[in-house]
């Protein structure tokens, strides 16, 4: 569904998987700026919302995923993982209880998928899972205040904010300030924050991106991929790690989502996203082998680049 911000002055689409919003307004810097100090909000309203509802819900989703969800307070935010049953990650879920319904949002293209196989999960719990994202939308707003009128979910990590869950149809009314999508991703690459589809692949394991610290629970029972978790925590050997690269600014262009990191003239990994932020200059997170040293002079995408550690990527 394509967002009925796309109608305002200066509106550009973004790229694929998410022409459906605004990448910029007219000002991408300015954006930048504006939810750097805690105003304005991104029109996140291509991204599928969930909501499971029953008495089993919580109890049900813990037994799924990655996360300890089965006494989730009401109004706490959570992140969780769908793993395979190799430990590779399927699908991430932004998600937040009410009381009532959890409700969650997901990467665009995966909720058919994901709805599919939760369905097929329910077996005798008292749950009901519901795509209902033609009636509501998502937006992100850099504060950390819950919403008043609207299901919130308030997140404290690395790119503070809050996802506000709120019915379609007061999407336009709602942000007065629009931001769009090159702004968010500016924040999100600065703050070393991972993106499903982005910074992951299909062989992508929760160490290798950092999400072993925001959407996994070392201590909780079985779920699906867990032998994989726990023996690479164990042995805390991940093949991979996320780094944020420091890109030679006198390029023009940016390297493209998959292309490749190079040390010496062999790959090494590949970008994952490249931006350009209004004060750190071109900068991208790739994904690498482990064992790439620290100080070595990389190529990514031709751009010579300098590499720096990410606090949350494990190894």
């Amino acid at each position: 569904m394509t967002s009925p911000l796309l109608s305002r002055p200066g509106a550009v689409p973004a790229d694929a998987p998410d022409e459906a919003v605004a990448a910029h307004y007219g000002d991408p810097f300015r954006e930048q700026r504006t939810l750097h100090e805690g105003s304005g909000a991104v029109d996140l309203s291509h991204r599928p919302v969930l909501r499971v509802t029953g008495a089993d819900r919580l109890s049900w989703l813990h037994a799924l995923t990655s996360q300890h969800l089965e006494k989730l307070p009401p109004g706490q935010a959570s992140e969780a993982l769908v793993l395979s049953p190799n430990g590779h990650v399927e699908h991430m879920l932004y998600l937040v209880d009410d009381g009532e319904a959890t409700w969650m949002h997901v990467e665009p293209g995966t909720a058919g998928t994901l709805v599919g196989w939760l369905d097929s999960m329910r077996f005798w719990s008292k749950v009901e899972v519901e795509d209902v994202s033609t009636s509501y939308a998502v937006v992100w707003e850099p504060t950390l205040q819950p919403s008043e009128q609207h299901v919130s979910r308030v997140w404290h990590g690395a790119m503070p904010g809050r996802d506000v869950f709120l019915p379609r149809e007061e999407l336009s009314s709602y942000i007065g300030e629009p931001a769009g999508l090159w702004a968010y991703d500016a924040l999100r690459v600065a703050a070393g924050r991972p993106r499903l589809g982005f910074e992951s692949d299909h062989r992508t394991i929760p160490h290798e991106v950092g999400w072993l610290a925001t959407a996994v629970h070392l201590q909780k029972g079985c779920y699906r991929g867990q032998e994989t978790v726990a023996r690479v925590h164990n042995l805390g050997k991940p093949p991979r790690r996320l780094v944020q690269l420091h890109l030679d600014g006198s390029d023009s262009a940016l390297p493209g989502h998959g292309d490749p990191v190079e040390l010496d003239g062999r790959a090494i990994g590949f970008v994952t996203t490249a931006v350009r932020h209004y004060e750190l200059g071109p900068i991208a997170l790739a994904l690498i082998k482990r064992s790439t040293p620290e100080d070595a002079p990389l190529l990514a995408g031709g751009v010579p680049a300098a590499q720096q550690s990410l606090s949350l990527a494990a190894g």
